[in-house]
């Protein structure tokens, strides 16, 4: 009996240290530079909130902090690359509204996003701009649906993959008007970007963080905000409640994950370095510029995060389920 309790306290022990030792890790944390993926192509908004993310906190720590575009399949691939990543901190992910719709709309997901990842910490949220190619003959939105009535399918739309924000906002668009387009995928809405402002494609929902320069400088036509309210950034520009069209709504919001397991110490740092990004006044700025907002405080704790995502996931499942949208294989 006196050797086994001799063992059980040399086990509890050594269960001490290691737990000592993990806390000490995390404190120290980090010590090495860290991998933070971004799921759509370089050039487009979830890259751009990426590196102005990841230059802002990689300061913070005193390390730096390397982007990775793991693009593809509507964002699934780079989920997957991250879900599996060591729980270590040392590489997290960014990532939009699409996390939560992809358990609706694919068939072939081989991680599970409602419980792959811990939430660090929601960052900012805004809407969309209904945008074409700058030599289309409409100046309204009221002009623009009644030339998709007329063209159908032969007017073509593009997206950054199924589950993305363009994706679902041209779905929405189609259900709002009635009209079935000609959907054109693309890696991220970068390249479709261009294309729209070289005329190879006719129209384009994207996120007011890039649609706003383009807007401003002249290069595409803007019809409507896929909010209530007008944007600051883009003040000529109607909500979709004035240009005649209040269901065409459609918030975005991007946040902050690790892998499931990693510790909470670290995603405590990685959560207060977030609260400090959305309250720099040069981020301020750069968000009201680009038509976003950051989440207020009391949604800013990983709890808070962790329910907000079980929402989004149950919105997104309606959503879609109504529409009658049938998951398929994320290419």
């Amino acid at each position: 009996m006196l050797a086994n309790a001799r063992r059980l306290g040399a086990a509890a022990a050594v269960g001490l240290a290691l737990a000592v030792a993990g806390v000490a890790w995390a404190q120290d944390y980090p010590t090495r530079l860290i991998t933070q993926i971004v799921v759509f192509a370089a050039g487009g908004p979830s890259d751009t909130l990426g590196r102005l993310l990841g230059d802002h906190v990689g300061k913070q720590f005193g390390r730096q902090i390397v982007i990775e575009n793991v693009k593809g399949a509507g964002g699934t691939i780079g989920m997957e690359r991250a879900a599996k990543a060591a729980p270590d901190g040392y590489t997290i992910l960014t990532h939009h509204n699409a996390l939560t719709a992809s358990p609706a709309l694919y068939s072939n997901l081989r991680i599970d996003p409602r419980t792959a990842f811990e939430p660090m910490g929601l960052i900012n949220t805004g809407p969309m701009v209904m945008l074409s190619r700058k030599t289309l003959e409409t100046g309204t939105l009221k002009e623009l649906v009644a030339w998709m009535k007329e063209k159908g399918d032969k007017a073509s739309i593009g997206f950054a993959g199924v589950g993305s924000n363009s994706h679902v906002c041209a779905i929405v668009l189609q259900q709002q008007t009635g009209v079935k387009l000609a959907m054109v995928p693309y890696t991220g809405t970068g390249p479709a970007m261009q294309d729209l402002v070289a005329g190879q494609i006719d129209l384009l929902c994207d996120q007011a963080t890039t649609a706003t320069q383009q807007v401003l400088g002249g290069t595409v036509k803007a019809y409507a905000v896929t909010s209530e309210q007008r944007l600051a950034s883009l003040k000529d520009v109607p909500s979709n409640v004035e240009a005649g069209l209040p269901g065409l709504k459609h918030i975005i919001w991007n946040a902050a994950y690790a892998p499931k397991g990693t510790p909470k110490e670290v995603i405590a740092k990685w959560n207060a370095a977030i609260g400090k990004f959305v309250s720099d006044p040069a981020i301020l700025k750069r968000f009201e510029d680009t038509g976003t907002v950051p989440f207020p405080p009391d949604m800013r704790s990983p709890a808070a995060h962790a329910k907000f995502l079980d929402e989004q996931f149950a919105f997104y499942a309606e959503m879609f389920a109504a529409a009658g949208v049938k998951k398929e294989e994320a290419k």
